[in-house]
């Protein structure tokens, strides 16, 4: 699976704190307070592709009952973040190495009451997210889903080639991530008809990023990112060195605001 850095991570953060869906999220945590209820006793939480933990992060602050989560992570310097952050913030967290490609293991399910992920349905194929919605149903699991890309776009003030560029990272999404080709922009409806079909409630709700002014380690990391994808998919070398350019002295000055579409998802076993 390609990886991210744990500075890309913590520089999004921000951003992603900002763009989750409150209204999918009390969706998910509602369904988990009266499945604690039953239980009597903590609720174990497994976050895929976990990164530094920011999924555990953003959801704390919200919970209304004893948890505790288990990371599941491919990336040995992030799941060493990871376990840092959770320590510093009083966190009951068992960090974990996965491989996630293959599906959800047995194993690595063992003992989970909910699953959570961010970022991550656009990386993967159309079948592991079949696989992924059949595995829930059939265990009765909980599902939130959060930032979910799904291809919308836009940088204030525009520029001719930003449609270039976008259309450049949707096709950039689609390439193979570890997973199969890569769902991308697609990932989010898929979603929606796999956990449907399983057999699951589905409430989703957009979650998007918008990157201020004053983030300039951000925004910069973003449309570096969003330059590199159009030079290697075949756009003009020298427009993207061009609209680079302008882009990163906007940012410097603080002239830019970047928007980006995400969606949150929460998929739950009938009560």
């Amino acid at each position: 699976m390609s990886g991210f850095s744990g500075d890309w991570l913590s520089a999004r953060e921000p951003a992603d704190l900002r763009a989750r869906n409150a209204e999918v999220r009390e969706a998910f945590l509602g369904h988990l307070e009266t499945r604690a209820r039953k239980k009597g006793d903590a609720l174990v939480i497994l976050d895929l592709g976990a990164g530094t933990g920011a999924t555990m992060r953003a959801l704390h602050p919200h919970l209304r009952f004893p948890t505790s989560w288990r990371l599941a992570e491919h990336d040995p310097a992030l799941m060493a973040l990871a376990a840092e952050m959770a320590e510093r913030d009083g966190l009951a967290a068992e960090i974990v190495a996965a491989d996630l490609a293959p599906g959800l293991s047995a194993g690595l399910l063992d003992g989970i009451d909910a699953v959570t992920t961010s970022a991550f349905l656009d990386l993967v194929s159309a079948g592991w997210i079949d696989g992924l919605a059949k595995t829930l149903a059939g265990r009765g699991l909980p599902f939130l889903a959060m930032l979910t890309y799904d291809g919308r776009q836009s940088l204030e003030p525009a520029h001719p080639f930003d449609e270039t560029v976008r259309a450049a990272m949707r096709s950039h999404q689609g390439s193979d991530k570890g997973f199969g080709p890569a769902l991308g922009p697609d990932a989010h409806a898929h979603a929606l008809a796999s956990f449907r079909k399983a057999g699951l409630q589905v409430t989703d709700g957009a979650a998007d990023w918008e990157a201020l002014p004053a983030e300039t380690a951000f925004q910069s990391m973003l449309v570096e990112g969003w330059a590199q994808a159009a030079r290697e998919t075949g756009a003009d070398g020298d427009a993207v060195a061009a609209w680079l350019t302008l882009r990163l002295e906007q940012i410097r000055a603080g002239e830019l605001v970047t928007r980006v579409g995400h969606f949150d998802l929460a998929a739950l076993p009938a009560s």
